[in-house]
């Protein structure tokens, strides 16, 4: 019941422009509101928040040192397997959108609500 609610509603996409921005500024935005803080209907137990679209990611302000200092982690699920990468690693690999993707992922609050939460965030170049 709970779902149709949610689907009834009319959907909002906010759409924050990252060009000139530092990392995390624009991830605390998109976080806030993807959790709904920026709403009066705020409820921390139900997903109240509305879709973000981040546009410009290639121009988000960051230097090279920086980047040496943020990290990853990602884990295989064997004894071993945890890799540990830098952030110029991710950035080469899969551009600095997904950097914005895992800083939004990691200031959205831990519980069941974190990857529906996230299935509401598309990040363009």
């Amino acid at each position: 019941m709970k779902k149709e609610a949610i689907k009834n509603k009319k959907t909002e996409i906010k759409t924050i422009d990252a060009s000139g921005r530092t990392l995390g500024r624009v991830a605390s935005e998109v976080a806030m509101s993807l959790m709904g803080k920026t709403k009066a209907t705020f409820e921390r137990n139900v997903y109240s928040g509305f879709p973000v679209k981040v546009i410009n990611a290639s121009k988000i302000r960051i230097t090279e040192k920086k980047l040496e200092e943020i990290y990853h982690t990602r884990y295989s699920g064997i004894p071993g397997g945890l890799r540990i990468l830098k952030g110029t690693e991710t950035k080469e690999k899969k551009g600095l959108k997904e950097l914005v993707k895992l800083a939004t992922y990691q200031m959205l609050p831990g519980n069941k609500l974190r990857r529906v939460m996230m299935k509401h965030l598309t990040v363009e170049d």
